[in-house]
């Protein structure tokens, strides 16, 4: 539709509530894979190759649902919504299972089936917003995303610490992830189930304008092989803004991944001074030493659980900025790239900071100030984004843009946060410092942002730089 109606709150809210599920599924990705990871023996060096899944799977799947669901139209189940309900099941079913994974590479390949699920369901949920809002509202949409994930991402984050507190097992037996981590996984599935069925029951999804003329365009488009060409000639020829925007979620996702993948053994080792202990090293026909280790491990799965308590915060940090910027954009505009650029300086400083810490209670701040990061990257850019592409291929560029998100992915993980953090030192957390690094070039990325399309939307602005 060319003149979009201007939607309610709630019409809002329930579009974007879906995304509640899918941030249920990834706060526990992030929170706790590196965990079940270490419980099942990988060292910390390894740790971000195992990750490596995560962003493969993005790069190959996001621009491919984007472009095929842009070709996609149900009278019933419209354009998106089959993809969303496709990705819900199999994520569900797959975070069941990931927690039951009883060597590496069984944890490492329902991490690929895991982020791959997602990712049907996610890419979509940016174009929707896109396809349902006028421009003027389009920072209000994205923001109330945020806010959903905010929601989603401290709830999920506190699932096994709360499940140990009603008195769940938390120790790690003979090797084997924890009972309360197990139990998180589950009620993360049916969370992320429910959640989106409520969208897909909830929203309604607006036709082509002109049916023959969309049905005429998808036949010429061909199919999956010529899809994939479109999505390399669209790739090299996508808008100066794009581009623009691709290097500060550069400089972004290879913090939010180096936080997501080296976090917890950072944090326990640093911190909490309960760093995992090495069952080899114990000798355990020895009573004491058997003792001692079972401290140790009890020491670190505690520890975790707190880690992943604490990065729960930054999900209460980021919807609490959502908040403030849900009920500052219903009526108002706002420069998005100066809220971008101080939101992202502030989450860096958040992750520097780490490392002159004394006391736990400090990463509170820490991740407040991270939070205000999560909040705007996960709104700005998009914003920004829709306002600077033909909405014809939004799907098509949500998915392309989805490509910054995991090339950085993709370079941290086989070697390029190990190799700059090395540089610092051997210890854990310099990695925490190469993602503060990240985050504040990412900010400083976004002075590069000129289009007052995409800075501040006015209907006739439309200069493309």
């Amino acid at each position: 539709m060319s003149n979009k109606p201007r939607l309610k709150f709630w019409d809002i809210w329930n579009m974007s509530f879906g995304f509640l599920g899918i941030q249920f599924g990834f706060a526990l990705q992030g929170g706790f894979m590196s965990r079940i990871f270490q419980t099942l023996g990988a060292s910390e060096h390894e740790i971000p190759m195992l990750w490596i899944a995560a962003p493969l799977t993005g790069l190959i799947v996001q621009p491919i649902i984007g472009y095929i669901s842009d070709r996609t139209w149900h009278p019933r189940w419209g354009r998106r919504r089959p993809f969303f309900l496709i990705g819900a099941i199999l994520s569900s079913i797959t975070l069941i299972f990931v927690p039951h994974s009883s060597a590496l590479w069984m944890a490492a390949g329902c991490l690929w089936v895991l982020d791959a699920s997602i990712n049907i369901s996610m890419e979509p949920f940016r174009a929707l917003v896109a396809d349902k809002l006028p421009d003027s509202q389009r920072s209000y949409g994205f923001v109330m995303q945020t806010l959903i994930i905010g929601i989603g991402t401290w709830i999920a984050s506190n699932l096994p610490w709360a499940i140990a507190k009603l008195g769940v097992s938390n120790e790690a037996i003979d090797g084997a992830v924890p009972m309360s981590v197990k139990i998180a996984f589950t009620i993360g599935a049916f969370v992320f189930f429910l959640s989106i069925l409520y969208t897909v029951l909830t929203t309604k999804e607006y036709p082509p304008e002109d049916m023959e003329a969309f049905e005429a365009e998808k036949r010429e488009s061909g199919g999956l092989l010529v899809g994939v060409k479109t999505i390399l000639e669209n790739f090299m020829s996508m808008p100066k803004t794009m581009a623009k925007l691709g290097l500060v979620q550069f400089f972004s996702w290879f913090a939010f991944f180096t936080m997501w993948s080296l976090a917890t053994p950072a944090l326990t080792d640093h911190v909490f001074h309960s760093p995992i202990p090495d069952r080899a090293s114990y000798d355990m026909a020895d009573p004491i030493q058997e003792e001692a280790y079972s401290v140790a491990n009890i020491a670190y799965n505690d520890a975790a659980d707190l880690v992943g308590s604490y990065m729960g915060i930054y999900g209460l940090s980021s919807m609490a900025f959502a908040l403030l910027l849900t009920f500052y954009t219903s009526e108002r505009r706002i420069n998005r790239k100066l809220v971008h650029m101080f939101s992202l300086i502030l989450g860096g400083l958040g992750f520097i900071w780490m490392y002159f810490m004394d006391d736990p209670s400090y990463l509170i701040g820490s991740f407040i100030l991270i939070g205000i990061a999560w909040g705007s990257i996960l709104s700005m850019p998009y914003a920004m984004l829709s306002s600077s592409i033909d909405p014809k291929k939004m799907g098509l560029y949500m998915g392309i843009f989805n490509m910054f998100i995991v090339i950085p992915q993709i370079i941290a993980a086989t070697g390029g946060v190990n190799f700059i953090s090395g540089l610092l030192g051997d210890a854990s957390i310099y990695a925490m410092i190469v993602a503060g690094a990240s985050l504040i070039l990412g900010g400083l990325s976004n002075l590069l942002i000129v289009n007052p399309q995409a800075i501040t939307y006015t209907p006739d602005s439309s200069t493309e730089s």
